[in-house]
């Protein structure tokens, strides 16, 4: 487990030290608080990971698609708004976990079983307006071995 302070203005830092924290980790859960910057360090991310289009919450959708120049997609996924776990299969969820591409996940918790067994979780702490505590913790749930 890694933690670092840091403020707003090195996102382009963070996103670099995530990216390379992450190794080969193709599932991300972002966790926070409403306002705590998940999706803002997901804008940040996505330029280090060259997405053309703009980067945004899905919370509407469930899940927007980043094209990447001749590479996989990127998903990215905002389950605030799921009232039943159960509800994310209707969308697919398991087949986008199992895809190989990333998976950028908030709210996840709200996943319940369904959550994948192992991901890289990116636990993002509000300081203030300027400043946040992030930790960062690779997550393999033994039993699934």
């Amino acid at each position: 487990m890694n933690s670092k302070i840091y403020e707003l203005k090195e996102l382009d830092q963070i996103a670099q030290w995530i990216i390379d924290f992450a190794q080969n980790e193709k599932l991300w859960v972002f966790q926070g608080d409403m306002g705590a910057g998940k999706t803002t360090l997901i804008k940040a991310l996505g330029e280090k990971f060259g997405v053309a289009s703009q980067v945004s919450s899905p919370t509407f959708g469930i899940v927007n698609h980043y094209e990447l120049s001749g590479k996989a997609p990127i998903y990215h996924f905002d389950f605030y708004r799921l009232e039943k776990p159960e509800e994310a299969l209707d969308i697919g969820v398991e087949e986008y976990f199992e895809s190989g591409n990333y998976c950028w996940m908030e709210w996840a918790e709200k996943l319940g079983g369904f959550i994948p067994d192992h991901f890289l979780l990116i636990k993002i702490e509000y300081n203030s307006t300027s400043s946040r505590n992030i930790t960062l913790q690779h997550y393999r749930d033994v039993d699934s071995d």
